[in-house]
């Protein structure tokens, strides 16, 4: 099996279906065989109509004694009887489905499977409301693809439905070859006790007998245990080898600490840093003084000092001789970090620049050229940074502020803007070690824990929609107080 080989010719593909999946995603063997089920039903055993009880889930085998197609008010209703010759016979009914009248005509041989509960519409019998449906026939019957074993229940994917991907997964996964190429090493599997490539994708797409339908519905099964380590191991070693190429890459310039930078920060300076800002510091001028391009995680909660890290981490570049970006997720996050910039530097001989999609016209060109020729030395801005009609005369650091908020992609476009220059990114969200050695693999982190002294304690509170009326209270009680108040509300999508 090659897994790179086109989708289109896997059995029961083909050109057409191949044109619609690669709509969704879906171009190679790999790609399909890689689609996990949504779910795993048991239908391993076929329960008799004479023995159900309401509200069981089973399913059942046997013929459709009595078919009719009828309106109902607005309704078109499909209305079974199947008799599995138990003795008693089982209604099935489907909502606006007039094509099961050829689908599943009376004679046909079905396997229902659905929820037993009592005639909704007068008689003593029971019935399924819009069961799931299986016409079986000889090609269905042979290799119990939908029947009699642990099921899996797939998503609808391009023109596929969930029955015709199935079919066409288990076929696939019986050509697995044990010999499959796996990226996990022998000893990592044994030590790990995971399956191999070949049999977790198998047993995902055909569940053994004995298998645990629990442990398959939580994809906690070996088959997935595997999936899922594999995925976790590539992702780390795709981060470890673009760490290994960014510090083979020799950045644009190593920045020395030089006496006039640390006069710089005296200026600047309103107050003493803390331990941890110092510490912060340090591991980034360290940074800065390598060859290799920094790409730095300054993570602290909000009021822990961050931004003033960034900054004087920025006056190192422009002490020597280069310009620093610094990207936020708003324009209003935008403005505010530039007023606090043009403040905190009244006494320095730098400059700051605003750019932002507010920012047009003349004014826009303007402020482009200054940057481009090099009279602004700190750039503040949002997305806009990364546009293409916005160039720097000789970038050295870059900022971003609140990371999650931007991709990694956006992150890269910064950097090269300047070519290979050092990246700062910050976050006040908080991030357990494991996670950030996780998704951010590619970075070092540095950790701001401490307050600056004098900083009022934050005090966050989490109340249930049910205590709204006590929320507005104490609003107003701020309100009285002439305090003030605000609300954040996220939308989902851009809307006007």
């Amino acid at each position: 099996m090659d897994l790179a080989s086109p989708v289109q010719y896997v059995k029961g593909v083909g050109p057409q279906r191949a044109d619609s999946l690669a709509r969704e995603w879906v171009a190679t063997f790999e790609d399909l065989v890689f689609l996990v089920p949504l779910r795993y039903e048991d239908r391993r055993a076929f329960s008799r109509i004479a023995d159900l009880q309401p509200g069981l889930k089973v399913s059942v085998s046997g013929t459709i004694a009595v078919a009719g197609l009828r309106r109902a008010r607005r309704l078109t209703l499909y209305e079974v009887r199947v008799d599995d010759g138990s003795g008693r016979l089982l209604k099935a009914l489907w909502f606006n489905q007039p094509f099961l009248k050829d689908a599943l005509p009376r004679g046909a041989q079905v396997v229902l499977y659905g929820t037993v509960e009592p005639d909704a519409y007068g008689s003593r019998q029971l019935m399924m409301s819009s069961p799931q449906y299986e016409k079986v026939d000889a090609e269905d019957e042979a290799p119990g693809i939908h029947t009699g074993r642990i099921v899996p229940i797939y998503e609808k994917l391009g023109p596929l439905t969930g029955k015709a991907l199935r079919r066409i997964l288990a076929r696939l996964a019986e050509t697995v070859p044990d010999d499959l190429s796996d990226p996990l090493p022998p000893d990592l599997r044994h030590r790990l006790h995971v399956v191999t490539r070949a049999e977790a994708l198998r047993r995902v797409h055909r569940p053994a007998e004995d298998d645990d339908l629990g442990l398959l519905n939580a994809a906690r099964s070996p088959a997935h245990r595997r999936l899922i380590l594999e995925e976790f191991f590539l992702f780390q070693l795709g981060l470890v080898l673009q760490r290994e190429a960014r510090r083979e890459r020799p950045k644009r310039a190593a920045f020395a600490v030089t006496d006039a930078a640390r006069e710089a920060v005296k200026r600047i300076l309103p107050f003493r840093l803390t331990t941890a800002q110092k510490r912060v510091l340090r591991e980034i001028a360290e940074d800065m003084r390598s060859p290799h391009p920094m790409n730095r995680l300054v993570q602290g909660d909000v009021g822990s000092g961050k931004t003033m890290v960034a900054l004087l981490s920025m006056v190192i570049a422009l002490e020597n001789g280069y310009q620093a970006a610094f990207m936020a997720p708003t324009e209003i996050l935008a403005e505010q970090h530039y007023l606090t910039f043009k403040r905190l530097l009244a006494r320095c001989p730098y400059t700051v620049g605003l750019y932002t999609s507010a920012v047009k016209g003349r004014e826009r060109a303007a402020a482009a050229e200054a940057l481009a020729a090099g009279r602004v030395q700190i750039a503040v801005g949002t997305h806009a940074l990364i546009q293409p009609d916005v160039a720097f005369h000789r970038l050295g650091l870059a900022v971003v502020d609140e990371q999650h908020r931007f991709g990694v992609l956006q992150r890269e476009d910064l950097r090269r803007k300047g070519g290979e220059v050092d990246v700062l990114v910050m976050t006040a969200t908080p991030i357990p070690r494991t996670l950030a050695l996780t998704a951010y693999g590619d970075l070092d982190v540095s950790v701001v824990d401490e307050r600056p002294p004098g900083r009022t304690p934050i005090r966050t509170l989490h109340r249930p929609a049910s205590d709204r009326r006590a929320i507005l209270d104490e609003v107003r009680r701020a309100l009285a107080a002439s305090r003030q108040a605000y609300v954040v509300y996220p939308l989902v999508e851009e809307s006007e």
